[in-house]
């Protein structure tokens, strides 16, 4: 019996300090690495969520933005300027220097500014954006949506891609 008693102690302790290592390494890599989000709401159909009922749930690559580098076409997972206790995912349209025609910003047409980028969802009627917002600092990326990992139906990997008629507008800099 005191066999017994000794050798469960010996696995709870063994356990217990396991634990306490794969919790710390669980975290660093969730903060440093991935994690997964859950996309809601209509903001990025057809994109994600498409049908509207399912939620998609994406894989996003915090590694790949550790440097706040992304190209247009990226959807990214930033802190929102408006309630930073909120992250929002969008697309981004446009990089710091371009010149983008606004959907509904209190200027038509805008340069965005050093250290910014400029995001909008797919679907513009239900999307707060940049157009509402103004461009982002890219201090508030949180990540990139590298997979669609739910429903299993939605499997596959994302890839950049700027949608019709968005993006930044070719003008010379004589023409500024």
């Amino acid at each position: 019996m005191a066999q017994a008693r000794t050798s469960g102690r010996r696995y709870l302790r063994a356990f217990v300090s396991g634990f306490f290592v794969a919790v710390p390494v669980t975290v660093t890599a969730l903060d440093r690495f991935a994690y997964v989000a859950r996309v809601e709401g209509a903001s990025m159909q057809p994109s994600l969520n498409p049908d509207g009922s399912d939620s998609d749930v994406v894989l996003l690559n915090r590694w790949s933005v550790r440097n706040f580098q992304v190209q247009r076409g990226d959807i990214v997972s930033v802190v929102s300027p408006r309630n930073p206790q909120q992250k929002i995912i969008k697309r981004v349209i446009g990089l710091e220097g371009d010149f983008i025609r606004t959907m509904g910003y209190k200027n038509r047409y805008v340069k965005v500014p050093d250290g910014h980028f400029w995001i909008e969802g797919d679907h513009h009627g239900h999307s707060l954006d940049s157009n509402s917002f103004g461009p982002v600092s890219v201090g508030l990326l949180h990540g990139r949506a590298s997979h669609i990992i739910w429903p299993p139906h939605r499997w596959q990997r994302i890839s950049p891609a700027l949608p019709p008629n968005r993006g930044p507008l070719e003008i010379n800099e004589d023409q500024e």
